[in-house]
């Protein structure tokens, strides 16, 4: 398929919107060589490889994209040349022991099911045959040590729902900045910059972006505002919004210190179509070199307003 063609296929499917979003398209080695020609070519700031632990495990609602975003990550580790990158699924990979051979973990749409919002109590009721007390003990421990991971020096990068990780945990929520609360159908908008100058969204040259996503509502920690903010949308321009905001400018991707460790979140990612701007790619490996420790920027939080 030629790339006019393709790109008039994106086109529609951005057209088209439903209930349900865009359209779920096949991984095809058309796309991938998409990617890999729109994907940036070297990392912003050159420094050693970097171990990244992707992990693409969900209990709850599935984005079609998570395999399409582990291609997407292959392939901005591999043609920057700055990552080594592991897919993986299982809830081992969570152990102490494991994490400690990784310079970041990325959280990929890591949706746990409601209403107890936690994904290591569902991956262990899951696969295993321990009693609920039990898999109340490991549970905790498994968000402890990932918690302990970041701060004593890991990176975490939270892709789109993987914010609702452990959703219910207050102590989690101050970690990555806020909890999810909802979101209005899916719809195109458009994000922009709180600091063009910043350097985590130099990719956008000051003009934002625009894409159809789900634009996200947070609460719990969210109201601290305990991270630095770098994408926002304004919720009166948002179809669907629910609730009485107090606030009419929502961040949907910022960063943060918890403790010794660098913390990414970014909502812009549920539909793989949106993968078709290359100032987005470059947005997803800046963040991971901020992640490992390599792209130094202020990280300070701007507190409650």
């Amino acid at each position: 398929m030629n790339k006019v063609a393709y790109t008039l296929i994106t086109l529609l499917f951005v057209g088209t919107i439903s209930a349900q979003g865009l359209k779920e398209f096949p991984i095809t080695e058309q796309w991938l060589t998409k990617i890999e020609s729109l994907a940036p070519s070297a990392p912003r700031v050159k420094a050693e490889i970097k171990k990244i632990l992707v992990f693409s495990q969900h209990t709850g609602f599935y984005h079609w994209t998570i395999p399409h975003n582990d291609e997407m990550l292959k392939i901005l580790a591999t043609k920057s040349g700055a990552f080594e990158v592991t897919i993986a699924r299982d809830i081992d990979s969570f152990d102490k022991k494991n994490l400690k051979q990784y310079d970041a973990i990325i959280l990929n749409n890591s949706n746990p099911a409601g209403p107890k919002r936690d994904l290591f109590w569902d991956l262990l009721k899951k696969n295993s045959t321990l009693n609920d007390q039990r898999i109340a003990e490991l549970s905790a421990q498994y968000e402890k040590t990932l918690m302990d991971y970041v701060s004593k020096g890991g990176g975490l990068m939270i892709l789109h729902g993987a914010i609702t990780v452990q959703n219910n945990s207050k102590e989690f929520s101050k970690m990555v900045g806020g909890s999810f609360d909802y979101h209005p159908k899916q719809q195109e908008m458009h994000l922009k910059e709180v600091n063009p100058n910043h350097p985590l969204v130099q990719a956008f040259k000051g003009n934002g972006f625009t894409h159809v996503d789900e634009p996200y509502f947070f609460n719990n920690a969210y109201s601290d505002y305990n991270f630095r903010p770098l994408l926002y949308i304004k919720a009166d321009k948002l179809e669907g919004v629910k609730k009485e905001v107090s606030d009419n400018t929502i961040y949907v991707s910022w960063i943060k210190r918890h403790g010794k460790g660098r913390v990414f979140y970014t909502s812009p990612s549920h539909n793989a179509q949106s993968m078709d701007n290359p100032e987005l790619l470059q947005f997803f490996l800046d963040g991971m070199q901020y992640v490992v420790g390599d792209l130094k920027c202020d990280d300070s939080p701007i507190g409650k307003h």
